[in-house]
């Protein structure tokens, strides 16, 4: 297996504040098809009691990505980027990401799991708020295929 099975319950250091904006929210609600306007409009999001528009569910993996970053850079992981495919996806909301959060991302690596001579590794951020309030865990799988014989 060409990724370090020491990785499993290593936790990363906390992402820098990631400041959420509505354009941000706009752009990916588009990119996605997310089409109510909770997404786009802020006063039809006020209606729904939120202070700004609420990105959609999977906006998540765009702070999630900045911990999924930092595991690829660890020099230890054996994780090559041209050999992963993201796998699989989950997403646990405590509430909705809505435009002006900031949020910082923490991960850890739940589980590996060998395969021939590749690996499915298992982690999970875990995004808070300023407050440090639970926002969402976001769980990604990856697929790192293993040397060519």
């Amino acid at each position: 297996m060409s990724v370090n099975p020491d990785l499993v319950e290593r936790v990363f250091a906390p992402t820098a504040p990631y400041l959420v904006g509505r354009e941000k929210v706009r752009e990916f609600a588009r990119a996605v098809f997310a089409t109510d306007p909770q997404h786009v409009d802020p006063a039809a999001a006020q209606a729904l009691g939120y202070a700004d528009v609420v990105a959609p569910p999977t906006f998540a993996m765009v702070v999630q990505d900045l911990t999924l970053q930092q595991l690829i850079a660890e020099p230890d992981s054996g994780i090559v980027l041209e050999r992963t495919v993201h796998a699989e996806q989950r997403f646990r909301y405590s509430r909705p990401i809505v435009a002006g959060d900031e949020l910082t991302a923490t991960l850890s690596v739940t589980g590996i799991r060998a395969f021939g001579t590749g690996a499915m590794v298992t982690s999970e951020a875990e995004i808070t708020d300023a407050a440090n309030e639970h926002v969402v865990t976001a769980v990604s799988v990856l697929l790192i295929g293993g040397e060519d014989a």
